[in-house]
């Protein structure tokens, strides 16, 4: 029979973390990689029973690479504080480790915005490897690095992307900077172009091609401040290089 560990960073989650514990309670082994959480976030994984390992965060990918080096599971899987696994995904999660074909699978993620779930806006990751010589790379959007075919999960992973609009805003603040900064660091240059069309066209790219306009104003809402975080990162780019940051 294979195992599975499941591996959660965190910080500063203790609104979301008891619900994401619970929703992953079938995996034998749960490990959390907290950032020195200090709203009691890291005291209530351990209440639960989970493996809790404190590592001061630099980036994304060394973290979880950090608590890939703990699991003992023949399978990893990879969640979120905000993210829920649903029955059904349970259920097909516990087949594929044991009778599945590929040796990786992407879960699907719903955007959850304005109190629905937007289901014309679906991120495909792969969150389910095998244990074997798996590692993360990259500073913000890391990517999971593994050996062998991937599969896709039929149900859908419970994401409660974003608290609302000031949640949002704040999270696409965050996120600019810290990608402005690396760019910056690796040469990477911005100017009038950028600023002008790479926003345009992941509005169009949210709004059209991903048909967030079957979501209606929540689709309209979320393509704009997509728009916005990418206008924001190049903007960010351009006042590091300038020495105004």
């Amino acid at each position: 029979m294979s195992k599975l560990s499941a591996i959660i960073p965190t910080y500063n989650e203790i609104d979301y973390i008891e619900d994401a514990l619970k929703s992953i309670e079938f995996a034998d082994e749960i490990i959390v990689i907290d950032s020195f959480s200090t709203d009691g976030t890291k005291e209530k994984a351990i209440e639960i029973g989970c493996k809790v390992l404190s590592r001061k965060f630099d980036n994304f990918s060394s973290q979880k690479n950090h608590a890939i080096a703990e699991a003992t599971g023949d399978w990893v899987l990879f969640i979120d504080a905000d993210e829920r696994v649903s029955q059904k995904l349970k259920i097909e999660i516990l087949s594929v480790i044991q009778n599945g074909k590929h040796q990786g699978y992407k879960l699907q993620f719903p955007h959850f915005y304005m109190n629905r779930f937007l289901y014309h806006k679906v991120d495909k990751v792969v969150r389910l490897v095998k244990n074997d010589s798996i590692s993360f790379s990259g500073d913000v959007h890391e990517k999971l690095l593994f050996k062998g075919s991937v599969g896709t999960l039929k149900n859908f992973m419970i994401h409660y992307t974003y608290k609302g609009l000031p949640h949002l805003l704040q999270k696409k603040d965050t996120y600019s900077w810290f990608q402005a900064n690396t760019a910056f660091k690796k040469g990477k240059k911005a100017g009038y172009f950028q600023l002008l069309f790479k926003p345009l066209y992941r509005f169009f790219s949210s709004y059209i091609l991903k048909r967030g306009f079957l979501d209606g104003v929540p689709g309209l809402a979320l393509a704009s401040v997509n728009a916005y975080g990418v206008f924001s990162r190049y903007a960010k780019i351009i006042l590091i290089e300038k020495g105004l940051k």
